[in-house]
């Protein structure tokens, strides 16, 4: 058990939460859910893989944003809605993003920038909407798509917060200095063999500018790259980042999570983090599929009033697993494990 007591900040209380407690004689902070996978490749009739995927609350239920990709291998968004958290009725149409006006002229994001695919997609409340970020095509080249919603029926695509070549956008749920804040990690039209976390801000999520470094690889079990994964947590001891890291082994990549430390009002500052794996690739679901050797946090849900950490993870890229661990033995062990 902690000896610390972390306060959690911005997070509203989150009674239904899915949770189990860590089994007896697990010595792990991070713990995976019995029944994972939660989602499987063949959830929907049109789907041929279900993984890196993004839910919050909505309301007294759950909400979110999968990444789906198709019997024609193309990568596509899709919503979905559950009453727990874990068990998702998905909307077996990909979202049709509706047009977001360029306040240049009259042009239209579909005609300015016509859907080709998205995936990985993260999702936050800030202020009066979802907002949605996703791995989004430009002239076929990958970089970091912004759009909201209200009701998880109608999306509305703005524009895109870079240039080619970017992935892994996350933005922090509230602004910070009164300019919203985005992770992201450049990267190049393939599979990045390379890659860092930087931060960006913006007065009005359109224009993003003030580009900082966040973090370079640092151990072996992320020696080749690294990209943000959940949104951040708000913490008394910082920002708590969960974040993916790549071993690029004999036999290929190996995705692994990890977790930093951010300051609270300089987010670019790393105050502590973790120098092992929280969890790898370990299970025959995240060892075995059309990617092996992948667990790839992309969600979190969080409730303040019991420190319960709900993390959504890729598995293989090929299905959607389910992790828990608790906010204060995270952090202690971040700051216990930081060198």
């Amino acid at each position: 058990m902690s000896n610390m007591h972390i306060k959690i900040i911005g997070c509203k209380s989150l009674k239904n939460i899915p949770f189990e407690k860590k089994p007896i004689g697990c010595k792990d902070v991070i713990w995976r859910y019995s029944g994972n996978p939660i989602i499987k490749r063949d959830s929907l009739k049109c789907s041929n893989s279900i993984f890196n995927s993004a839910v919050v609350p909505y309301g007294d239920r759950f909400a979110g944003v999968f990444r789906v990709d198709d019997r024609r291998r193309n990568m596509q968004l899709h919503a979905g809605f559950s009453d727990d958290a874990v068990n998702w009725i998905l909307d077996e149409k990909k979202i049709e993003w509706l047009n977001g006006i360029n306040t240049v002229g009259d042009d239209k994001t579909s005609e300015i920038n016509p859907w080709q695919y998205g995936y990985d997609p993260r999702v936050v409340f800030i202020e009066d909407r979802w907002w949605v970020t996703w791995c989004n095509g430009l002239d076929w080249k990958p970089t970091i798509g912004v759009g909201y919603t209200f009701d998880f029926k109608k999306f509305v695509q703005c524009e895109n917060a870079f240039l080619p070549f970017n992935r892994n956008g996350v933005l922090f749920p509230r602004k910070i200095q009164n300019k919203y804040v985005m992770l992201s990690r450049p990267s190049d039209s393939g599979h990045t063999p390379f890659g860092d976390i930087f931060i960006s801000q913006s007065p009005d999520m359109k224009y993003w500018g003030e580009h900082r470094h966040v973090m370079s690889p640092k151990h072996p079990w992320e020696s080749k790259k690294i990209g943000a994964g959940p949104i951040p947590i708000e913490t008394s001891e910082g920002w708590l980042c969960i974040y993916h890291g790549v071993l690029e082994s004999c036999n290929g990549f190996v995705y692994s999570f990890g977790a930093a430390i951010l300051d609270i009002d300089e987010p670019w500052k790393v105050k502590y983090r973790c120098s092992e794996y929280l969890l790898s690739p370990q299970e025959i679901y995240e060892c075995a599929g059309d990617v092996p050797n992948v667990t790839f946090p992309c969600a979190a849900l969080c409730d303040p009033d019991t420190g319960r950490l709900a993390i959504y993870y890729g598995c293989a890229d090929t299905h959607v697993g389910l992790a828990f661990a608790q906010v204060d033995e995270l952090v202690e062990h971040i700051i216990k494990k930081n060198f």
